[in-house]
């Protein structure tokens, strides 16, 4: 099949790299010194799915239509990524594989005939260095259809991710969507101290600080009548729990994500965005329960606290120490 890659990041590029090596006909975009690194010697992967070099066409925007799109750019680039490539992507189906909870309107905004499917990035993959893709955790992807897509597109997806790597097919996009906003509540600490997230989880002060962000983020979700969906062995009805539970059952939850990771470092993708100069998709992540919380009136000091903090790192470009991060957010 003919498939697009809108950035070919850590995300983005471990899926072309895969759908290349199931023998798909695979173009991508990148920017500056990765594409460089592409268009020479394509995307070189490693790690848990194996290794493969795959050869795909490159450049900074898309050169011809293709069959099914993927958009895996970080959630602050989607829209100005999909309006540069809007011209061959109206009306092909999309398949918006992004953190946060903002991706599939964005994408409907900017393609409005396109059919869309929701992708959740379970695995791990770091793109430390130029065309080169690590991965870390092997885990599936998520798919789940957003309103107003045919079960036929879905099925059509699937099988195509389903030849390139594991997958799992949630009905409820929506719950799927914030039970991985949760998991994600890992990256902000790495960002703000430099740690891998291994590190953060086993320090005790900075795992108290991450469940706290996790519980805060339950109890709202929980307010709104979110129903969370079961993701990586863990069944949707215990988060809904935790919310109701002592921060120190939450921090059950992020050790459990760190042994899953095992003893590779990860560094997470917000600290991957602070290495490499970027400014990060933080916004979208614990930013996203500061949006929603306002909307409907509700506080979250602790995301409110984090989120300063990693923007605070972004201009300053130095890392916080632990006793700082501690003493600064309400957990």
């Amino acid at each position: 099949m003919r498939v697009a890659v809108i950035g070919a990041g850590a995300v983005g590029g471990l899926i072309a790299a895969l759908l290349d090596r199931a023998h798909h006909e695979v173009e991508v975009t990148a920017r500056g010194d990765h594409l460089a690194a592409i268009q020479q010697h394509g995307i070189q992967l490693d790690g848990g799915y194996g290794s493969h070099v795959a050869k795909v066409t490159a450049g900074p925007t898309l050169t011809r239509r293709p069959e099914v799109a993927i958009l895996a750019t970080k959630a602050q680039d989607a829209e100005a990524a999909l309006r540069a490539n809007a011209g061959v992507l109206e009306g092909v189906t999309l398949l918006v594989v992004q953190n946060g909870l903002g991706g599939m309107r964005v994408a409907h905004e900017v393609l409005p005939t396109s059919e869309l499917v929701g992708g959740l990035a379970l695995f791990a993959s770091s793109y430390l260095s130029p065309g080169q893709i690590t991965v870390t955790a092997a885990l599936p992807l998520v798919l789940g259809a957003a309103e107003g897509t045919s079960a036929t597109t879905l099925d059509l997806v699937a099988e195509l991710m389903r030849s390139a790597m594991p997958i799992e097919v949630v009905a409820n996009l929506e719950g799927a969507q914030w039970t991985k906003l949760l998991i994600n509540h890992v990256n902000a600490l790495p960002a703000i101290t430099g740690l891998s997230v291994q590190q953060t989880i086993a320090d005790r002060r900075l795992r108290r600080v991450v469940a706290a962000s996790m519980h805060e983020t339950v109890g709202i979700a929980n307010r709104l009548g979110i129903r969370f969906s079961g993701l990586q062995g863990i069944p949707g009805w215990i988060l809904s729990w935790l919310g109701r539970s002592p921060v120190a059952v939450t921090a059950l939850l992020p050790r459990m994500l760190a042994r899953r990771m095992g003893e590779v470092p990860n560094p997470g993708s917000t600290l991957q965005s602070i290495r490499r100069g970027q400014l990060t998709e933080i916004d979208f992540l614990n930013g996203a329960v500061l949006r929603v919380a306002r909307e409907h009136g509700l506080s979250a000091p602790v995301n409110t606290a984090i989120v300063a903090l990693v923007h605070e790192v972004e201009r300053a470009g130095a890392f916080l120490a632990v006793d700082e991060v501690a003493r600064r957010v309400p957990a």
